[in-house]
């Protein structure tokens, strides 16, 4: 195992440092607490003309750095461009150290949405890879891109990628905390629950739910207007089984202004579920999404939201008290831990089964 330390850009030195005491917690790795835990040691300056400069505080010469960033909203409060180049300016700083190797890890990868050409338009994703590659970056880590192809647009001879199926930490959470038995899943949840998708795309998210939990699947067709962004003409409800009398959970990998489950989930109130839940793991809530759920709740058609903590919104406060945080530090220095001591990561990529988890719930333990 190399030497290594964590450090992180502004916009996540919290996240960085509850990630370091998990890590340090692991006999193997407390005596290496002071070595690993670099998180400060980076110093962001800015010049009177508004151009940035980062420098490293102490030596990390030959040295693996995992460097946690943020390109989205995040509770130090810097803003996206800012947080962006900063990360890039953090690189640059690192390869000048002389460190051995550079292993960015982005919870949520702002970007990930602008993954593809429809018209002459510039690929965000494609542009930021792009940039870290070729800056030094030689491994990317991040939860739940929001499509699987996306990891296709790195080339692996010059930097590898991992792309932490982020799922399955929610649907820990569901077991542990709504579920709690065997006896629950096969009484309760099987027969009443269903998994939805907000839309065709993502079926796929939906029916990996629906399979951990065994549970019936029902998949969103909507039409949007390509021609105005974050807009939905028509939504038609697909689904084997009746809806009404069932709890249904919309499952998506982001919720960003909440239009989509806004829309969806007015369409399926008309068929009467017991309830209607939204899991996700990035919560960006993007205005006027506080608006748009706080409205869904009040009038009795939403009754939980449950995410990751891979963003921090400022509106995450002015959304109703039923939302849930699920924390993923703890996931994150498992990821590091099996990196530095170049194990499998099968575990954390295979599929979740909830009738297995309840008969050997240590088999899913991170730590």
């Amino acid at each position: 195992m190399n030497d290594f330390v964590i450090t992180a850009t502004r916009s996540m030195h919290n996240y960085a440092s509850r990630v370091t005491d998990y890590l340090t917690r692991i006999p193997r790795f407390s005596p290496m607490a002071e070595t690993i835990n670099a998180v400060d040691i980076l110093v962001t300056d800015r010049f009177a003309s508004g151009e940035m400069e980062v420098a490293i505080k102490q030596s990390v010469r030959g040295k693996d750095v995992i460097l946690f960033s943020s390109c989205s909203y995040n509770d130090a409060g810097i803003g996206l461009d800012e947080a962006k180049i900063e990360l890039y300016h953090t690189v640059d700083a690192l390869k000048r150290s002389q460190v051995e190797d550079i292993i960015v890890f982005e919870p949520y990868i702002s970007c990930s949405r602008s993954d593809r050409t429809t018209r002459r338009n510039s690929v965000g994703l494609w542009m930021h890879f792009k940039i870290l590659a070729s800056l030094g970056v030689r491994h990317v880590i991040t939860y739940q891109l929001h499509s699987n192809k996306s990891v296709s647009m790195l080339d692996p001879s010059v930097c590898t990628m991992d792309d932490i199926p982020a799922l399955n930490l929610l649907k820990r959470y569901l077991c542990d905390t709504y579920i709690r038995d065997l006896k629950t899943l096969e009484e309760e949840v099987r027969p009443n629950w269903a998994f939805c998708s907000v839309d065709a795309g993502g079926e796929k998210l939906a029916r990996e739910f629906a399979n951990s939990f065994g549970s019936p699947l029902v998949i969103a067709h909507k039409q949007r207007d390509y021609f105005r962004v974050n807009t939905i003409e028509s939504i038609s409800i697909l689904s084997a089984e009746p809806v009404e009398g069932k709890v249904l959970w919309i499952v998506d990998d982001e919720v960003d202004t909440a239009s989509s489950v806004e829309s969806l989930i007015r369409a399926l109130s008309a068929q009467k579920p017991k309830e209607i839940n939204i899991i996700a793991v990035h919560a960006l809530f993007s205005p006027p999404a506080s608006q748009r759920l706080n409205k869904l709740m009040e009038e009795g058609l939403l009754k939980k939201i449950i995410v990751t903590d891979t963003v921090s919104p400022p509106a995450l406060s002015e959304i109703h008290s039923r939302i849930e945080v699920v924390p993923s530090a703890e996931l994150s220095a498992e990821i590091i831990r099996i990196i530095m001591l170049k194990e499998s990561m099968g575990k954390l990529m295979d599929p979740f089964n909830a009738e297995q988890y309840f008969k050997s719930p240590t088999l899913f333990n991170f730590l």
